[in-house]
């Protein structure tokens, strides 16, 4: 957050500063204060750990390290457009305000964004979410989400000793052999993602203790909690017959919600795209675009480059496709200034 600040002074934005939640914001004063301002906002948390080596290996073309796809690069972005402004002589009639959102993925359930957009003092005209792969990713509309993780401790259940302990993963496997048997509706559209599972600690060891994750996705909020409580029933039941602890936490959430296809803003956007040799793909975004969306503020999400190895500590990204990718985002920056979002 800090470094996020200090390169915004560096580049002499109208105004930098903090909201009440620790957001870092920077705004670029537009010629007509009477507009609402425009908002391009970039996620600051990754995926990887606080003590990860975020050491950045820069080649010929491409640049490798921990973090860069989600979402280094879209930060890198966003703190550098008041230069690319600059170098490009533009100027907007609206406010450009560049934010810097915390706690967005995982367990931060969006919180930044959410406090960014509740406290705001005016309306907001229009929003750009900014993400570091894929370029041509155009995403305007935002599935309902619903992400749980259960948790298996042996070790705080009682009644068994100590040679007689059942398998923790056994258990949560059977957790996930019951939930892939629900009957899943295709309209309203629903599925269930399992993520993520971790426990043990040593080949030959009864482990004592695991983890599941696992997300239900869908484009009813009704449809999404009817299988939220089905699964907290699997989860009850298992842990009732196996006799163990066994708990299901809802760690995060986001209501469903879109543009139409034919809002000025996703065709402008389209347009922009377009003329830029990009084919557009779209697909349903839980990022910050879905609080923009939930709260009446038309938005999309980008994507800046090509990359691979999302979630490794070599994900790597393209630097050549970087150009078209902050092009696309100023092109649609004018577009909202020009009116995209005021119908």
């Amino acid at each position: 957050m800090q470094v996020f600040l200090e390169r915004l002074a560096e580049f002499q934005v109208d105004e930098c500063s903090t909201d009440g939640y620790r957001n870092p914001i920077g705004v670029i004063r537009g010629t007509d204060a009477e507009k609402p301002p425009i908002l391009i906002v970039a996620h600051l948390d990754t995926l990887d750990a606080k003590d990860a080596d975020h050491h950045y290996r820069v080649k010929k073309n491409a640049i490798i390290g921990p973090g860069l796809i989600d979402n280094s690069v879209g930060v890198g972005v966003l703190l550098s457009l008041p230069e690319v402004f600059r170098q490009l002589q533009l100027r907007f009639r609206s406010d450009v305000v560049l934010a810097g959102v915390i706690q967005s993925i995982g367990k931060g359930n969006l919180r930044g964004i959410r406090h960014l957009v509740k406290t705001w003092p005016r309306p907001i005209r229009g929003a750009i979410c900014l993400e570091g792969a894929e370029l041509g990713r155009l995403s305007y509309y935002s599935d309902g989400m619903i992400r749980c993780e259960v948790e298996c401790d042996i070790e705080a259940s009682s009644g068994w000793e100590q040679k007689f302990k059942p398998n923790a993963i056994i258990i949560v496997n059977e957790v996930i052999n019951q939930i892939l048997k629900l009957r899943l509706p295709q309209r309203p559209r629903a599925r269930i993602i399992i993520g993520k599972i971790s426990g043990g600690f040593k080949h030959g060891s009864i482990p004592h203790a695991a983890s599941l994750g696992f997300e239900i996705q869908g484009d009813s909020a009704k449809m999404a909690k009817s299988i939220l409580n089905n699964t907290k029933d699997i989860v009850a039941g298992v842990g009732h017959e196996y006799g163990v602890d066994l708990n299901l936490k809802v760690i995060s959430n986001s209501s469903a919600a879109r543009l139409k296809y034919s809002h000025p803003l996703v065709k402008g956007t389209v347009e922009v795209m377009q003329t830029l040799g990009l084919k557009p793909t779209s697909g349903s975004s839980a990022s910050e675009l879905s609080i923009f969306l939930a709260q009446k503020i038309p938005a999309v999400t980008l994507g800046i480059t090509q990359g691979r190895d999302y979630q490794h500590d070599n994900s790597r990204v393209k630097i050549e496709p970087m150009f078209k990718g902050i092009a696309q985002v100023v092109g649609v920056i004018q577009a909202i200034d020009n009116g995209a979002c005021d119908g």
